[in-house]
């Protein structure tokens, strides 16, 4: 079990540093979109393209392999206010609604996305397949991560020691 939270930490760290990467190339293609705009007068579309392209990818990238359970932003008043054992239910129940609403949604946007190979993006001529695969790659990521929630609440793993900083039962 050590090596399985090695091998986590380690793939953990790798996610982080593609996501780095990504901020990088980002920041570069913004910079130089507004230099050739406004300093030579010279508007680079591809910049923008790129910009777009890599601001999507992160999202969903970062929220797939690098956001952690208590990092996300949710609205919980409704679950501090009720019990443990309710608290766990609408765990449950979440799990459940969200596993069922991306399970049915993927293979139409599997389709989606591999129908997209027929077109290509204006300046950098990438397949749009290429482009939107990121949510196929996040919509797995997520299944697998409420897959994960949700059996450790049907452990009677406790949702708050996720949240508060603790490790146990977060994949």
């Amino acid at each position: 079990m050590e090596r399985l939270t090695v091998l986590g930490s380690w793939l953990r760290r790798r996610a982080e540093d593609i996501a780095v990467a990504m901020l990088t190339v980002m920041f570069i293609a913004f910079v130089v979109q507004v230099a050739f705009r406004y300093l030579l007068n010279l508007p680079v579309g591809g910049a923008s393209e790129l910009t777009t392209i890599m601001w999507l990818w992160l999202v969903l990238w970062g929220a797939s392999f690098v956001l952690r359970e208590r990092e996300e932003i949710r609205f919980d008043f409704l679950i501090s206010m009720v019990g443990p054992r309710t608290r766990r239910l609408m765990t449950i129940l979440a799990c459940i609604a969200l596993l069922f609403l991306y399970g049915y949604s993927l293979p139409a946007a599997w389709d989606f996305v591999t129908f997209m190979k027929i077109q290509e993006t204006s300046y950098l001529d990438l397949r749009y397949d290429w482009v939107y695969s990121i949510y196929i790659i996040f919509a797995v990521a997520t299944l697998a991560r409420y897959g994960w929630l949700l059996w450790a609440a049907l452990r009677g793993r406790d949702a708050d020691a996720r949240r508060s900083g603790g490790a146990e039962g977060e994949p």
